[in-house]
C-alpha cells in the first residue's frame, strides 16, 4: 500500500513541475485541452502565435497531441506527414477502455514523459 502512495505522490510532484513550467512559459496555467493544443502545435512545428486556427484545425492539433503522447506507450505510430506537413498516425494497439478519470491520468502521465524527454 505504501508503494502505491509513493508512486501517486511522485506522479503529483512530477505533474506539478509540468504545470509550473507551462504556467511560467505562457503566463497562465493551461487546462488539459490547452496543453494538448500546445503539444499539437509543437509537433506540427508551428509557432503558437502563427495564425488563427479554425475549430477543426484545433481539434486536429489536439488529435496529433493525443496520438503523439500515446505513441510513447506503443498505442500509435506516426506513419508520415501529408503534403501540408501534418503528421498522421496509425493505431497499432488498442487503448484500454477505461473511465474518464483513468483516461485523464494516462494522458497526464504521457504529458509528463513528453516534457521530461
Amino acid at each position: 500500500m505504501k508503494m502505491n502512495f509513493a508512486l501517486m505522490e511522485n506522479f503529483e510532484v512530477r505533474w506539478k513541475k509540468v504545470e509550473m513550467m507551462l504556467g511560467e512559459r505562457f503566463g497562465k496555467l493551461p487546462d488539459m485541452e490547452g496543453i494538448l493544443f500546445l503539444i499539437g502545435i509543437n509537433e506540427l512545428g508551428q509557432s503558437p502565435k502563427r495564425k488563427k486556427w479554425s475549430k477543426e484545425q484545433k481539434q486536429d492539433l489536439m488529435h496529433i497531441a493525443v496520438c503523439t503522447l500515446l505513441s510513447q506507450d506503443g498505442y500509435f505510430v506516426m506513419i508520415g506527414k501529408d503534403e501540408e506537413g501534418w503528421p498522421h498516425f496509425e493505431n497499432i494497439q488498442p487503448v484500454p477502455a477505461t473511465d474518464l478519470n483513468t483516461q485523464e491520468q494516462l494522458l497526464k502521465e504521457c504529458v509528463i514523459k513528453y516534457f521530461e524527454l
